[in-house]
């Protein structure tokens, strides 16, 4: 399989690469900055990677980036860069529409406030307090439903290096709804107190770089679990007594 990452030098690109070699898939790294790409992956670069260094805001480079790749991941910039993140993730989803040759299944980066709220119609962005700059995840959000493309967002809280106590965890993951257990009395809350207790449980979304990136690599077939949804993941933290 052929993988196109888009921002592969970022802390999730960069773990989508290394994973990605040691899955054995054939992957190209889509960057603006090749001596840091080989800095973080050494000789594997050489040996593993094809290297495309080109602007991801020029069509013409990204069509000819994507042609023949099984799977795009855009894992490029990030929502407090306004209107440059939006344009580059409208520019790289229109070129995978347009390419005769791409396969159609795509990844993009998104994060836990696109999920519902379970027993609401509410998602985090769009309650009271949330930083509006969050709701560029919704806008590349839309821009994904208007296409044919079979897309997955990752909607991960907060990611991190690592994790306690890894063998007593384990991954929770959920389609459309935040992987957290909430009571049904919140249907009951304003939006405000919707917003305070979700801010005070956004520890509990917090997850590995690596575990992001396994979970969309582990995904990345056409037609799989996750088509045209969003995702969602959270730990589990096993007890003594569970099964």
């Amino acid at each position: 399989m052929k993988i196109i990452i888009f921002g592969a030098t970022g802390n999730t690109g960069k773990r989508l690469l290394a994973h990605g070699i040691t899955m054995g898939y054939e992957m190209t790294a889509f960057v603006r900055n090749s001596e840091k790409l080989y800095g973080q992956l050494g000789d594997l670069s050489a040996k593993h990677v094809k290297v495309i260094v080109e602007s991801m805001m020029d069509p013409i480079s990204v069509r000819e980036a994507l042609a023949h790749q099984d799977a795009a991941i855009i894992a490029a910039g990030h929502a407090g860069q306004g209107e440059e993140f939006v344009h580059i993730v409208d520019n790289i989803i229109s070129q995978c529409e347009s390419q005769p040759s791409f396969s159609g299944r795509v990844w993009i980066m998104g994060g836990a406030g696109l999920l519902h709220i379970p027993y609401t119609n509410f998602i985090g962005n769009n309650l009271p307090g949330f930083p509006p700059e969050f709701r560029n995840h919704n806008r590349n959000f839309e821009r994904l439903r208007q296409t044919r493309l079979d897309w997955s967002i990752m909607c991960p809280g907060t990611m991190i290096e690592s994790r306690e106590n890894p063998e007593q965890v384990h991954l929770h993951v959920t389609t459309e709804t935040l992987p957290i257990q909430m009571s049904e009395t919140i249907k009951e809350y304003s939006e405000a107190e919707l917003a305070g207790h979700l801010y005070s449980r956004l520890h509990e979304l917090n997850v590995t770089y690596d575990d992001v990136a396994k979970c969309m690599l582990n995904h990345i077939n056409l037609g799989g679990a996750f088509h045209r949804k969003r995702v969602g993941l959270a730990y589990h933290i096993e007890e003594k007594g569970d099964n």
